[in-house]
């Protein structure tokens, strides 16, 4: 994925003053910054959802995009779902999203309606929707919302998979708790993307 000069302001209020991303294969990048910085409306230009007032938005490969919000409806079970995507996705089986779902374990729920899953498990639906078209690039907004402990580990112990895979992983979140487990971090900061460290060389 590469960004160049991107702009967006809401009405007179700038958000993003010039933002310039690369994110190469086999990255596991993350961005952070403050409420308000803009980190969501960045992630919404980068999937597409949001046009940017001006720059451009390239993606190499199919992208997955897991919002922070988990956009389910609550009358479906989780299988209905995953079904539901899967024509979406044009995909020929649910092969690659049961395999997420054992590696999140709640493959369980699978005939449980969303309205009644806790808000973990959600995230773990969202996550799991985001996955199953095997993108090479994933972007993801504070990704492990609601997650236990052991959720959170697995939720790393997939990411670092998908790095090794090939698959570019980019994490958004307010604070940086997981620096140590990137290869590369930015801040967001007026409006712009800083302190870009300790990216692999290609």
């Amino acid at each position: 994925m590469e960004v160049t000069g991107v702009y967006h302001d809401y009405g007179r209020r700038a958000v993003l003053s010039g933002v310039d991303l690369r994110l190469r294969p086999g990255v596991l990048a993350g961005i952070v910054g403050e409420n308000g910085a803009g980190k969501t409306t960045l992630l919404r230009i980068l999937s597409g959802e949001l046009a940017p007032d001006r720059g451009t938005v390239r993606h190499y490969g199919g992208f997955g995009y897991c919002p922070q919000a988990a956009v389910l409806n609550d009358a479906l079970t989780v299988r209905q779902h995953l079904k539901y995507f899967k024509v979406a996705y044009g995909l020929s089986d649910l092969v690659r999203a049961e395999e997420v779902m054992e590696a999140l374990q709640f493959s369980e729920y699978a005939d449980e309606r969303a309205g009644v899953l806790s808000g973990g498990t959600r995230q773990k639906l969202n996550l799991t929707l985001a996955l199953m078209h095997n993108p090479r690039t994933l972007l993801l907004d504070e990704p492990y919302q609601g997650f236990d402990w052991e959720t959170y580990q697995r939720f790393w112990d997939l990411a670092t998979r998908l790095r090794e895979d090939g698959r570019s992983v980019l994490v958004v979140s307010h604070l940086a708790y997981d620096a140590e487990r990137l290869d590369t971090l930015w801040r967001l900061d007026g409006g712009r993307l800083h302190g870009q460290i300790a990216e692999p060389t290609a």
